[in-house]
């Protein structure tokens, strides 16, 4: 039996969509606060700008907090970056990176929140690769909306990592959690920002 009690985050990617699907699918999902991770709130989908998303999203009774700064992958630290791309295993230790991880677990105690970065898949997104894998070891119950009729557990999306990166679900010799950790190390090495003024400067 599921419990009932277990705190439960949601993630959601904007991508496309027009606004009103977008709030559709927070209000089909009882989502009551939405944190915005991505590390510029801007998007060349002007409804999805921060200043028009979290008015309307407010006029709908849905509050919005923006975590970009925190919880963002495109770093202005310089020490998160090796050869001009954002390491995920150096933010992560980042102490603004811990506070923001902080916000959003206290803000479990009053809220339904669903992280918001662009991408529609959670795989191919630092939501679930960078700040999601954070909390997945946490009394936390991670869902990520996909569309009206998908809402898709992170047991299930980890199950698509796993053969995104090649990786076979089982193995005689490895534990399935370290082959989880292998694919999302993969996968950050994938999808992490890559700075080309950082490149061009040789950082580490």
């Amino acid at each position: 039996m599921q419990n009932s009690s277990r705190q439960v985050l949601f993630t959601v990617g904007h991508s496309t969509r027009s606004l009103g699907e977008f709030v559709s699918l927070l209000w089909k999902n009882d989502v009551t606060a939405v944190v915005d991770v991505r590390s510029k709130p801007s998007s060349r989908l002007q409804q999805f700008c921060q200043a028009e998303l979290s008015s309307h999203l407010r006029e709908c009774a849905i509050q919005y907090v923006f975590l970009g700064k925190e919880l963002g992958a495109r770093r202005v630290e310089q020490s998160c970056y090796v050869g001009g791309q954002a390491r995920y295993d150096r933010i992560r230790e980042l102490p603004l990176f811990r506070s923001g991880m902080d916000r959003v677990c206290r803000g479990l105690e009053g809220y339904r929140i669903a992280l918001l970065c662009a991408e529609r898949d959670p795989i191919t997104c630092h939501r679930m690769i960078l700040v999601s894998r954070e909390l997945r070891g946490l009394d936390i119950e991670i869902r990520h909306i996909i569309n009206q009729d998908t809402v898709e557990s992170n047991a299930q999306a980890e199950r698509r990592l796993l053969k995104a990166v090649g990786i076979a679900e089982r193995d005689l010799f490895v534990p399935v959690d370290d082959l989880i950790e292998r694919a999302y190390d993969l996968q950050a090495d994938r999808i992490a920002y890559a700075s080309q003024d950082m490149r061009a400067e040789g950082t580490e």
